[in-house]
């Protein structure tokens, strides 16, 4: 019997929800994982990751770091940022905007404000927020990744909408898209879809990834 349009629907369609399925396992289980962590083991993860991103030479070309505000037991971005503010970098945190994320500077004197997920923003008017494409690094949070670049998030998609414009020429030189995670975080493979966006280098407790 010849395959119809319908079988390969089918096909397509089961293995679509096989991937849905795994990428929610295996995000329920390294975010299990990363609340099981003391408030000890992420600062001394934090610091060890903190002092790695910075023997990064993309680091030490860039100017405007965009960093982001750790929650549920992602890894804490102060180390980093105190580093940066000690060498005279500008750094600046994610404010989502609509469906996309824009980035406010932040300093030592920036209010905050709840989003609608919980997690604390800079409270900054809209014409002061920069595109994401005036970053030079962005340190991006993730809940898995693999060896590639491919990233696992919360789900909700809005870095890989903020950041397509990546995927559409062949040699962007900015920004650069560092992954910070445990190394717990790490999957063999993680098959990537058409609006991925994939990281450049993934840095961990244990090493930095380059990604291929």
């Amino acid at each position: 019997m010849r395959e119809g349009p319908l079988d390969n629907f089918g096909q397509a369609n089961g293995d679509k929800i096989l991937r849905m399925n795994t990428t929610t396992l295996l995000r329920a289980d390294r975010r299990s994982r990363r609340a099981s962590l003391s408030p000890e083991q992420i600062s001394e993860a934090s610091l060890d990751i903190a002092a790695r991103i910075w023997h990064l030479p993309e680091l030490a070309r860039s100017r405007r770091i965009a960093a982001y505000h750790a929650f549920d037991g992602e890894v804490d971005c102060h180390f980093a940022i105190e580093t940066a503010w000690r060498r005279g970098r500008e750094v600046f945190l994610p404010v989502i905007h609509g469906q996309q994320i824009l980035f406010a500077q932040y300093c030592a004197k920036t209010r905050f404000s709840l989003n609608r997920f919980g997690i604390p923003e800079p409270v900054c008017a809209r014409r002061n927020l920069l595109h994401p494409s005036q970053m030079d690094v962005i340190l991006t949070p993730l809940v898995a990744f693999d060896e590639h670049g491919n990233r696992i998030g919360m789900g909700a998609g809005f870095y890989d909408r903020s950041f397509r414009f990546l995927r559409h020429r062949a040699r962007w030189r900015h920004p650069r898209m560092i992954g910070i995670a445990y190394e717990f975080q790490k999957a063999a493979q993680l098959k990537a879809s058409g609006w991925d966006v994939p990281l450049h280098i993934v840095v961990t407790e244990q090493r930095a990834y380059r990604c291929s």
